[in-house]
């Protein structure tokens, strides 16, 4: 299997999140990078390439322009603001508030294109966030090109940002935009399966109510865990997009045997929608030891749900997201690779 890997994203580093009260480093950092790419190596999984670069438009296609214009402008507007620490949003316009009007100044915009404190800006973010987007198109068009997989080994992950706001590490939804460019380059329908701990909330939020790219996700329940206020079960999507929506929500403590359940359903329902293409959003925070996570599974796992997804026959594009256990990040991860090579 070809991995698409840039190196730029080690600029992003340094940045940090707001977390139980206390601004800490960012869980989300560039070692869990580089173990995942040691371990490809390693396994001798297949060739690493570098991504090319792709027009920034496209990513306008699932996100709203102004947002994606803002991406490069905001640590320049924070660095002349007379800042020196990382960029943080600290006000958002929620509930009885007006969200109608942008506002000018960068403190003020970064809450408006954000829904939490965990998506900060330090120099070099911007550009890893486009060598992450590049990554993404790139492997999408090795799929489209006719290989069986790729691995688009993407940093920052991409899962929670919405159509016009960042967060959870996340700020351009690599696995949205790569969806979209399918169905651009001709794909009927896709299937967007996200097997993250935590909710793909931003993916849903930008197919709910279309028909044309199925959402399944399996997550941690939102009644007690991030991002707490979407993926629920009865989310089920709106319009043209009602039951291409599905949702597990699974409490923790969730091991194997209740996940891998989880896992076979949703493959069911996969399988029955009949997609040309499926993307993975690949996240290994399911592990037993992932510092902000609370599944239970385990390394030997992994390789089984690569060759479950590999059961369904589909070109599949695997596109990286989250995994903070980072001494076995590159085991899991590469182990879901290998076990759907081996399938």
């Amino acid at each position: 299997m070809k991995t698409v890997f840039s190196p730029r994203h080690a600029g992003h580093a340094g940045q940090t999140e707001l977390v139980g009260g206390a601004i800490v480093p960012g869980f989300e950092n560039p070692m869990r990078a580089r173990h995942i790419r040691e371990r490809i190596e390693a396994v001798a999984l297949g060739p690493v390439l570098e991504p090319v670069a792709h027009d920034i438009a496209t990513a306008k296609r699932v996100h709203d322009a102004d947002y994606i214009d803002f991406l490069p402008r905001a640590w320049p507007m924070w660095r002349d603001a007379g800042h020196e620490t990382p960029a943080m949003p600290f006000v958002w316009p929620v509930r009885g508030l007006r969200a109608d009007v942008p506002p000018k100044t960068v403190e003020a915009l970064l809450g408006y294109y954000s829904f939490d404190g965990g998506a900060t800006f330090v120099e070099g973010s911007w550009e890893a966030i486009k060598s992450s987007f590049d990554t993404a198109l790139t492997a999408a068009g090795l799929v489209e090109a006719g290989e069986r997989a790729a691995f688009a080994l993407c940093r920052p992950p991409g899962h929670h940002a919405g159509t016009a706001t960042m967060g959870g590490y996340c700020y351009i939804n690599n696995a949205a935009v790569a969806a979209q460019w399918f169905r651009d380059r001709g794909a009927g329908r896709v299937t967007i399966l996200d097997i993250d701990y935590h909710h793909g909330n931003g993916t849903q939020e930008i197919f709910y109510v279309r028909a044309d790219v199925q959402m399944v996700n399996l997550h941690g329940d939102p009644l007690t865990e991030y991002p707490h206020f979407l993926g629920h079960r009865d989310e089920r999507g709106a319009g043209p997009g009602e039951g291409f929506n599905l949702n597990y929500p699974l409490p923790a403590g969730t091991g194997w045997e209740g996940w891998s359940a989880a896992l076979d359903d949703a493959l069911v329902q996969v399988a029955a929608y009949a997609p040309d293409i499926l993307v993975v959003s690949l996240g290994v925070d399911t592990f037993e030891n992932d510092p902000i996570s609370a599944f239970r599974l385990t390394s030997g796992d992994y390789p089984q749900i690569g060759a479950r997804i590999a059961g369904l026959g589909l070109p599949t594009l695997f596109v990286m997201e989250g995994g903070y256990a980072v001494a076995e990040i590159g085991v899991n991860a590469v182990g879901v690779l290998t076990g759907f090579e081996g399938a």
